[in-house]
């Protein structure tokens, strides 16, 4: 009966006329305020078992029952002072201690202020207690999971700057709390749930904002504005709305605030499958994740939204599967940036790699050498050990070059670089300079030793012909060797190494030459290769 005459001329009788049966054990009111509701007994109820009447999923209805032969009602209530504490918050019970004989009804006042259907059942009471203990457990372990990931996706925040995670965060806290405000566990913070859990819009504002924070999540989570610049308009739409209603929703709690909100959500939905299935065509990991994460919440979504607008009555289990799908999701989620970090940084260390070793032969490039060549000596400085540097380059390489093809030439520095490596110990470092001039450093060793690396060297390439594409090319190094003087750069530690190394080739090349400690003219670093 949808309106509210006295209970008195109902409870007697005087109404009875106007009471509309529906045909599934299902109370839902398209408007708020008060309704009435007659639950008649077909057949009869024993009261061995003692029945309970059960209204599933009451959000903040308020229910007044008038038993057979009670003068007064019994009220429930999710909050306040007709919350019963004896059950869970799945439901709102009222015991039937007499039964019910065939025909006989239960009247029930509710006052509406959720769209969302209750769902009516009579159990016995051990039935009752059974599924509280269901429900409670699944309830803690899902909100305790959504708490436990938000906080997960807090910390990653502000450890790695990737805002991803931030609108993921936002996204599991607020539908945290908008779980505990419609599923009552609220109730257990009073003065949280006097603040925030009587009025239906709190629900709607932490729902809207969870959406807004999920859309904004997901497009930045698969780069849509650049990949798929579609759909982004669609779910900037979606946005758009959900935005306009969470403001309205400060002034108002009008019923249809919440209906135009699921169709918003609905689209976003669509839209949020279609970009990820999209994704996943193309190639791209995040969609991947995503899909996984968003196929159960989508059937999830598509059936909370659809019994919110009255379109069907879902059965128990998605009270908790609904919960459980975002946290699912949310893990799947964080997994999933996860991977992307592991990426960048896979990413990453291979430019790293590429900026530090030079690609032909495998030797660390010039920026690179000339860093380490900076960290050597101050470590030399540091530690007060010697340091010597062999700087070389191959004899008449423009003539091999210009003889045999750059090709040729570049393999004949791939194997003269391989051979030098081998002739290293595991802690010397060898870098190209430029062209075919190579770079030695050597720490903890004395000049005369630095010599006879050199020597080592410039044996490991003479003594036998470089075989290449069939080709025997016989190759010879010129190398200058200096060492670390006290209070001297690394500037001009290069310069004196520079200088022997052309002292070798004026004394005819194949061979090592020694630069001693002296004063490095400025004539001099200016012929430093650059």
């Amino acid at each position: 009966m949808p309106d509210d005459p006295p209970a008195a001329r109902v409870i007697g009788g005087d109404h009875d006329a106007r009471f509309v049966a529906v045909p599934t054990p299902t109370i839902s009111s398209a408007t708020e305020g008060p309704h009435w509701w007659r639950v008649t007994a077909l057949q009869p109820i024993a009261a061995t078992d003692a029945p309970q009447l059960v209204l599933q999923t009451p959000y903040l209805n308020a229910v007044e029952a008038w038993l057979p032969g009670q003068a007064m009602p019994v009220r429930r209530a999710m909050l306040g002072r007709d919350a019963d504490r004896r059950y869970s918050t799945r439901a709102l019970v009222v015991p039937l201690p007499k039964g019910l004989a065939a025909g006989q009804h239960v009247d029930l006042r509710i006052d509406v202020r959720s769209s969302l259907p209750m769902r009516l059942a009579i159990e016995p009471l051990s039935e009752v207690h059974r599924k509280d203990l269901v429900h409670v457990g699944w309830r803690a372990a899902v909100l305790a999971a959504l708490l436990v990931i938000a906080i997960l996706a807090l910390g990653l925040w502000i450890g790695i700057g990737e805002r991803s995670y931030g609108f993921l965060m936002v996204t599991l806290l607020a539908q945290v709390f908008c779980l505990v405000t419609i599923g009552g566990e609220l109730r257990a913070v009073p003065w949280l749930a006097d603040l925030l859990g009587a009025d239906p819009r709190t629900s709607r504002l932490f729902g809207f904002v969870s959406a807004i924070a999920s859309i904004s999540f997901i497009a930045h989570y698969l780069d849509l504005p650049k990949r798929q610049p579609g759909l982004m308009r669609v779910l900037h739409g979606c946005n758009a709305v959900l935005a306009a209603l969470l403001l309205v929703t400060f002034v108002s709690g009008a019923a249809i605030i919440a209906t135009i909100g699921n169709l918003a959500v609905l689209v976003a939905t669509a839209a949020v499958f279609a970009a990820s299935v999209v994704g996943s065509w193309r190639g791209q990991r995040p969609a991947y994740f995503l899909l996984v994460a968003w196929l159960p919440m989508l059937l999830l979504v598509i059936l909370h939204v659809g019994e919110r607008l009255g379109l069907w009555i879902n059965p128990d289990w998605v009270d908790v599967a609904f919960p459980a799908g975002f946290a699912l999701a949310g893990l799947v989620l964080t997994v999933g940036l996860a991977d992307n970090i592991q990426q960048l940084r896979r990413d990453r260390d291979q430019a790293s790699r590429l900026a530090t070793f030079d690609a032909l032969t495998g030797a660390m490039s010039r920026p690179a050498t000339s860093e380490r060549l900076e960290a050597a000596v101050a470590d030399a400085r540091r530690s007060g050990l010697p340091l010597s540097l062999v700087f070389f380059d191959v004899d008449h390489f423009k003539h091999i070059n210009d003889k045999h093809g750059h090709r040729i030439g570049d393999e004949c520095l791939r194997i003269i670089a391989l051979r030098t490596r081998n002739r290293l110990r595991r802690y010397d470092q060898f870098g190209r300079w430029g062209g075919d001039e190579m770079l030695v450093i050597l720490p903890d060793t004395r000049l005369a030793e630095a010599r006879g690396v050199a020597e080592n060297l410039r044996s490991a390439i003479n003594c036998r012909p470089l075989s290449i594409e069939g080709r025997l090319l016989q190759a010879t190094l010129s190398l200058g060797v200096a060492e670390l003087a006290p209070d001297e750069d690394a500037s001009s530690l290069l310069v004196r190494a520079d200088t022997a190394l052309y002292t070798s080739k004026a004394a005819g090349r194949d061979r090592v030459s020694g630069h001693a400690v002296g004063s490095v003219t400025q004539e001099q670093k200016a012929l430093l290769p650059r």
